[in-house]
């Protein structure tokens, strides 16, 4: 398994300083490289779970307003970058199961349930699930007690480890502004991964690592290859 290597490289929605962020092509980019990993932003629309990163149409795409008040329909119309359209989480589960895995960032409300059918239906997919929204986040481990889930921290909380042990976290992924060894050496003796967003300096990755990270995403797998001999598997 992917998720099972000591310290993963993931691409961070595919390879977003290389191509048009959350497509197919951003993807297929990282795969390329030798991420170990890719993930991605999903909010659901009409019943559909469309892979974007922010509530607004305006940086990522030609459209305008949130993407939450536009159709599925109209999504799909929208360009996302280089001609790439908005694709579905199963659009991306096709390309990249068996080759990587994928975390799953849910973005805003009622992406838990859908997430969960989704995952189900894909059962060569290897998908850890993971949320700011952390009440989110406990409703999709409710809809499936099984899957891999891992809470978002961009700064210090005291309730982390807490919040962590209710959701039966496999990791805690945190920013790089307070991935200090002391944290990331408390997620590993209370038996969690770490996985750091975003890092784009190798020195820093290595750095990371060093410190008992067990990952990082990066805008630029392309910088992380040096990093390669770290990727033993984890028993």
């Amino acid at each position: 398994m992917a998720l099972n290597t000591a310290f993963l490289i993931v691409g961070h929605r595919g390879a977003a300083g290389l191509e048009p962020e959350n497509t197919l092509r951003s993807f297929a980019r990282a795969i390329d490289i030798g991420v170990d990993a890719v993930e991605l932003d999903v909010y659901c629309v009409d019943g559909q779970l469309v892979v974007i990163h922010d509530d607004t149409l305006e940086r990522t795409t030609n459209g305008r307003g949130p993407v939450m008040d536009t159709s599925f329909a109209a999504l799909r119309r929208l360009d996302a970058g280089a001609g790439e359209v908005i694709p579905t989480l199963e659009d991306v589960i096709e390309l990249v199961a068996g080759r990587v895995a994928i975390n799953v960032e849910l973005k805003g409300d009622g992406t838990a349930a859908p997430v969960a059918r989704c995952i189900e239906r894909q059962p060569n997919a290897e998908i850890l699930v993971s949320s700011f929204e952390h009440a989110e986040l406990g409703r999709f481990r409710r809809e499936s007690p099984n899957a891999l889930v891992a809470p978002l921290f961009h700064k210090p909380s005291p309730q982390m480890f807490d919040i962590a042990a209710a959701l039966g976290a496999w990791s805690i992924n945190v920013s790089g502004r307070i991935a200090t060894p002391a944290l990331l050496s408390e997620i590993a003796e209370r038996g969690y991964r770490s996985l750091v967003y975003t890092i784009n300096d190798s020195a820093i990755a290595r750095a990371l690592r060093d410190g008992g990270a067990g990952g990082i995403f990066t805008d630029y797998p392309d910088r992380m290859l040096d990093l390669c001999a770290s990727r033993r598997v984890v028993e």
